[in-house]
């Protein structure tokens, strides 16, 4: 089942697609919401469960698929240009430091 998408960008009129192998969202980012396999949600820095090995979110598209997950949209302010760039960004607006 694929695993990319592309969406308009914050209202800058381009398209930004999901990275392969990047998964910084599904690590980074702190979720207070439950998800599966994690009922209290995850603290920024903790990988998800559902992250598979070559970085892809296994429950993607299915009726598990939370909905914190689905809204998240890449964007260049919080994806930058690189995997390394959105963990940074995204650790850093989660609390994490060092990022």
């Amino acid at each position: 089942m694929p695993n990319k998408k592309a969406y308009l960008c914050g209202g800058n009129g381009y398209l930004m697609e999901c990275r392969e192998e990047c998964g910084a969202c599904c690590i980074a980012a702190s979720i207070s919401s439950p998800l599966p396999g994690m009922p209290f949600g995850k603290a920024a820095g903790v990988y998800c469960v559902n992250l598979t090995a070559n970085m892809r979110c296994a429950i993607y598209n299915s009726p598990d698929f939370p909905d914190v997950c689905r809204a998240f949209r890449p964007d260049i302010q919080f994806c930058g240009r690189s995997r390394d760039e959105a963990v940074m960004i995204l650790g850093e607006l989660s609390g994490l430091k060092g990022h």
